[in-house]
């Protein structure tokens, strides 16, 4: 019995060492607060350009030694008109002085507050009214000179080293537009009224072809292709990804306005409501106890190995050890435990982490205390759902197996099968789930089968719609990995913690490096910071770009999204994301990439105080990195969109050995990043062989416990393997046929199919058309008339049949 008392208390143990860490109080936004999206747009080094920006707008501003905060609304707006006139002048300085006026506007005019509250009610003010007086036009008109601006960028390639200063007129540029679109897309529910219209109709300007003839998104695409492919390697690409993120945000709508779209897609559809809100289930679920480690179970086998010795000592000691041993009716039980200890060592984590399986076989249990009893959810988080496909293919089995016949895909038929095969088809209609995409696919075969009298498509031009027309020629180049003209993934590989510096990669620091490297150990450290900050910021801004533009594009067609995640699958983007999770996870989630003290605002308002080493490292005091954490749960939905259903790209991941690298991302005690871990681990489990599952029985239940139930899925035992080979080319080279069909119907109207084109069958119009002939098939006219015609017999009785 005090062996079995023993068993019981180190297995308690190990499960408390398991779950001793608390679980992250993070909510999954689109966006992090307000002041923190402002201090992520400058790094630290720019921190002297605060006072500049400064010293240009007191130069310029004549206000009869009052200060900006103290003018009416007129004088204001006076004020803007004039610096706005400023940005038309011919002369570069001059135009450059005025923007950083403008930028000190943007930025609060900060000089005149004394707390953050106030630099933000100023910057909200100031950015309403440089927007109502049409400064973004002008902007943009700037960006577009700067970005053709040859001079610049062939400078920028001889340069050995690019450095702040080399890119000084564009981040001016994209600060005040970043301002502006991340200050007015912020809901404040004091705003005027007049506001309200004028955020509207921003939005609707952002979203339409108003600049250049395309989306202000589109033309920052071209930005990150010229940037890649080393045309133009002084752009800062870090502003313009933080801008391209916002303006799509801003423009399509963010996780919720996605959600809203769903419901009222499937209503307009005729299809039945969803059955839960998706964010608000994530959101009420709770992080599980992280699987073992192998030195964890190592520690604990050792710790257990000394409790033991201390206990057979003990044992020893009695003197009455024989008399008990006779006596004791669980003799055997005891001897069957000390089996299972041997088995244990071998390789099963599971007899450690599960102490109630133990209790089933063992005498009547030992009260635990309430911390250690184990609690089991009240139901499970989501409804179950079933395809079409599933039903389909229950219903053709079960006709083969009863009955030894087949009907294709009629799933109302149920003559000559038993019973319960009757109940089972009910639950599965019960639970039956028709997705948006499964609707636009059967009209899109609907359009591709009658051409003619199908009708014509009536396509709702909506910003997600605009947007995919105006990447859709260039849209392999913004991300493709293999092509020459690079774009989102090769940053986002360059700005990954586990990437090897390279002589061939692209600089990403361009407007991160001072023109003066540190000559100070301080110096020295306060650069790094910077460095690994800006890269967490480039992943967490093309994380969210690549994770909106999935989602919009597969709510308004399938196959945009199809196109989209295809050419992300062939530029590697799985393997890239599974090399960005084979790191220290927790590391990367927890790391102190910050100096507090010099995030605007904070740094404008308050005096700065004395930086030390010691203060550098320290770092902040939050418990996890907010930007961090965002960027891995996008990466991990990313990859769940790529290869949800798909046969092909869930072999990758078991080819890739995915599954130990995602195992060690559930250390990371959160609810929504276990939640899409696990759903990628179900997806191979069956795959991965039965000792793995024997070994991973803690993973298994949270997957049974988090993840949504598909009725029918085999995915626990691996009966079924889907026995069709792994033919990744035929099923990607069928979907591309589909994509391309799809494409050239809807927007390649200049290479439409002939065969469907009008003819002119009249005798009199066709023979009345001037036709003009070549002059050279004018001279020789008898020659081919002699050839074509004369020469060659015709067979008049098969030409008329």
């Amino acid at each position: 019995m005090i062996v079995v008392a023993f068993r019981s208390l180190s297995m308690s143990s190990c499960a408390q060492g398991l779950s001793e860490s608390p679980d992250l109080e993070f909510e999954y936004s689109d966006t992090d607060k307000w002041a923190a999206e402002l201090s992520e747009l400058y790094s630290y080094t720019e921190g002297p350009e605060f006072a500049l920006n400064r010293k240009c707008f007191e130069e310029e501003f004549r206000a009869h030694g009052k200060k900006w905060t103290e003018l009416d609304a007129a004088q204001h707006r006076a004020h803007a008109m004039r610096l706005l006139d400023g940005l038309e002048v011919i002369a570069r300085e001059k135009r450059l002085k005025v923007a950083r006026a403008i930028l000190y506007m943007a930025q609060g005019t900060f000089a005149e507050c004394s707390s953050e509250a106030e630099v933000q009610h100023w910057m909200r003010y100031n950015i309403f009214l440089l927007l109502d007086v049409g400064t973004f036009s002008a902007l943009v008109e700037l960006l577009n000179m700067e970005i053709d601006n040859s001079a610049a960028c062939s400078s920028a390639v001889r340069k050995p080293a690019i450095s702040l200063a080399d890119s000084t007129d564009l981040r001016v540029l994209l600060n005040i537009m970043y301002l502006m679109v991340e200050t007015i897309q912020q809901d404040e529910p004091a705003d005027k009224p007049e506001w309200k219209i004028i955020k509207e109709t921003f939005r609707a300007e952002l979203g339409s072809p108003l600049f250049n003839n395309e989306p202000i998104s589109v033309m920052l695409f071209g930005m990150v292709t010229k940037f890649c492919s080393g045309h133009a390697p002084h752009f800062p690409m870090k502003k313009v990804l933080l801008l391209l993120w916002k303006s799509i945000l801003f423009t399509l709508g963010g996780f919720e306005q996605l959600q809203n779209i769903k419901v009222q897609k499937r209503e307009e559809l005729g299809l039945p409501p969803l059955p839960e809100d998706s964010i608000r289930v994530i959101r009420s679920m709770r992080a599980a106890s992280p699987p073992a480690s192998a030195s964890d179970l190592i520690e604990q086998q050792q710790k257990r190995a000394r409790r033991e010795h201390k206990v057979i000592l003990a044992l020893i000691k009695q003197d009455n050890l024989d008399a008990f041993n006779e006596k004791d009716p669980y003799k055997a039980d005891d001897s069957r435990e000390d089996e299972d200890d041997n088995d244990d060592n071998d390789n099963s984590i599971e007899a450690e982490t599960f102490p109630i399986e133990r209790d089933e076989v063992m005498p009547p249990p030992i009260p635990h205390p309430p911390s250690e009893r184990v609690s089991f959810p009240k139901g499970l988080p989501w409804a179950p759902k079933v395809r079409e496909k599933d039903i389909e293919n229950f219903l053709e089995s079960s006709r083969s197996k009863f009955i030894g016949y087949t009907l294709g895909s009629d799933t109302d038929t149920v003559v000559g099968l038993p019973r319960p095969i009757h109940e089972s088809i009910k639950t599965l209609k019960l639970h039956k789930y028709v997705s948006i995409a499964e609707i636009q696919v059967a009209k899109e075969e609907e359009f591709q089968k009658t051409p003619l009298s199908g009708g014509e498509e009536e396509v709702e031009m909506c910003a997600t719609e605009l947007l995919y027309q105006g990447i859709l020629p260039s849209l392999p180049q913004y991300m493709c990995l293999l092509d020459p003209q690079i774009a989102l993934l090769k940053i986002l590989l360059a700005a990954a913690p586990t990437s090897k510096a390279k002589t061939d990669s692209i600089n990403i620091l361009a407007d991160v490096l001072p023109e003066e490297m540190p000559t100070t150990v301080l110096q020295s450290m306060k650069l790094g910071v910077d460095v690994n900050r800006h890269k967490e910021i480039i992943v967490k801004a093309i994380s969210a770009i690549l994770l909106l533009l999935l989602k919009h594009f597969k709510l308004n067609h399938i196959y945009q999204f199809e196109y989209m995640a295809q050419h992300l699958v062939f530029a590697n983007c799985i393997p890239l994301i599974l090399k960005f999770f084979n790191q220290n996870i927790m590391s990367y989630i927890t790391a102190k990439n910050s100096i507090s003290v010099l995030d605007f605002p904070y740094c404008v308002v308050h005096e700065l105080p004395e930086l030390t080493a010691e203060s550098l490292e320290a770092g902040d005091n939050n418990q996890f990195c907010w930007r961090n954490l965002f960027s891995c749960i996008n990466l991990l939905r990313i990859l769940n969109k790529l290869t949800k259903w798909k046969h092909s790209r869930t072999m990758m991941l078991v080819v890739f050995k995915s599954a130990p690298i995602l195992k060690r991302a559930l250390k990371v005690k959160q609810a929504m990043m276990q939640l899409y871990v696990l759903k990628l681990l179900k997806v191979q489990t069956k795959y991965l062989g039965r000792q793995w599952r024997k070994s991973n029985m803690k993973t298994m239940s949270a997957i049974y416990q988090k993840v949504r139930h598909r009725l029918n899925d085999d995915w626990a035992y691996g009966n079924d393997l889907d026995a069709r080979p792994w033919d990744f080319q035929a099923e990607e080279c069928a979907l591309r046929a589909n994509i391309e069909r799809f494409n050239s119907r809807r927007y390649d109207k200049s290479h439409s199919n002939p065969d469907f084109l009008p003819v002119d069958n009249c005798l009199q119009s066709v023979l009345g058309q001037r036709v003009d002939l070549p002059e050279d098939f004018q001279m020789n006219y008898d020659l081919w008339l002699e050839r074509e015609v004369f020469s060659k017999p015709i067979s008049w009785e098969e030409l008329l049949q």
